[in-house]
Formats: C-alpha cells, structure tokens, sequence
C-alpha cells in the first residue's frame, strides 16, 4: 500500500512538474506578463491585441515586450506613411487637402526615422551598464516622444470642417492607431528602463 501511495505521489509530481513546463503553461504566463504590462498603458487593449502573438518571444522579459513594442509601432508607421503617400496620388483634392496630406507625409517620414532610431539604440541596451544603460534608454524615450509629436501634428494637420471627408478620416484612423501603439511602446520603454 505505501509502495503504490509512494508510486502515486511520484507520478502526480511528475506531471505537475511536465505542466509547469509544457509550451501552454509558458505561453499562459507570457500572455499574463504582456496583459499585466499593458494595464499601465495608456490604451490597454490596443497594447494586447498588437503584442498578444509575439508572446512565445517576449516570455515575460521587459527588454524583448518594449523591443516588441517599439517593432510593432515601426511597422505600422512605415504601413500608415505609405497609405499617406498614395493619398497624395488622388484627383480631385481640394488645396487644403493636399497640403495637409503632403505635412502629414513628412510627419510620418520623420516619425519612422526616429522609430528605426530607438528600434537599433534599444538594442545596444543589452550591452550597456550603469550610465552607458541610462544614455541609451534616454535616447529611445527622446525619440519615441518626438515620433509621437510627429504623429499627432500630423492628425492636427486635418483640423477644421474644411478638411472633413473620407480623406481625413481614413488617414486619421490610421495615424490615431499608429499614435496609440507609439504611446504605449513608450510607456513600455519606460517600464523597462525602470525596473533596470
């Protein structure tokens, strides 16, 4: 009886232990780590739908979330200016309208430099000590925040009832969910370089 309870009581760790290991279980704690970061976002859920399938490669590393992040926010700036700069191709824009789209593709052109930018310097990051850590963390916010800066002076590019039509609203969509992703790869940013 006690040899059965003793062979019972091995088996059960045994599976418990292959559980804790399984790719599910790993793939449930990353997908926690990403919801649980996201919370202090300032668009929560835009923050989880845009990272929730790279989780297998975050796992729970604040390094690799704001990489992520950052990834994430320069492709959608790269799609968004080249959405913008097809607009600039159609006929029968009004005046306003073209000046407004040509600002808002420099805008973007800029806000995709400066995201490539922190892109590359986050990844010096893994390298980096003390105050060498603290010049690279400090650059990516710098840029990120003037990305952002660029986002949004793009979208106030389109102020006014003179501009409204389905050209102001399909570029502001796409900027708005460009400048939502950057803030939150920014918040993020931030959270990694605090727990540093």
């Amino acid at each position: 009886m006690a040899r059965t309870s003793l062979v019972f009581l091995l088996l059960s760790l045994l599976y418990i232990a292959c559980q804790a290991r399984s790719p599910t279980a790993a793939s449930s704690r990353a997908s926690n780590f990403i919801k649980a970061s996201c919370s202090a976002t300032k668009y929560p859920a835009i923050c989880v739908q845009s990272l929730k399938a790279f989780a297998p490669s975050i796992q729970q590393s604040p390094r690799q979330l704001a990489q992520t992040a950052l990834s994430v926010s320069l492709d959608r700036a790269k799609s968004t200016q080249a959405f913008v700069s097809k607009m600039i191709k159609f006929k029968g824009l009004k005046k306003r309208e073209y000046e407004a789209i040509k600002d808002c593709m420099e805008e973007m052109s800029d806000s995709v430099d400066r995201l490539s930018k922190s892109v590359q310097e986050l990844k010096h990051v893994g390298e980096a000590k003390g105050q060498d850590f603290l010049w690279h963390v400090s650059n990516v916010e710098t840029w990120v925040s003037a990305a952002l800066t660029d986002e949004n002076t793009c979208v106030d590019g389109f102020a006014g009832r003179a501009l409204d039509g389905k050209v102001k609203a399909s570029i502001r969509a796409r900027v708005v969910n460009v400048a939502q992703v950057t803030s939150n790869a920014l918040s993020l940013v931030n959270q990694f370089a605090s727990k540093q």
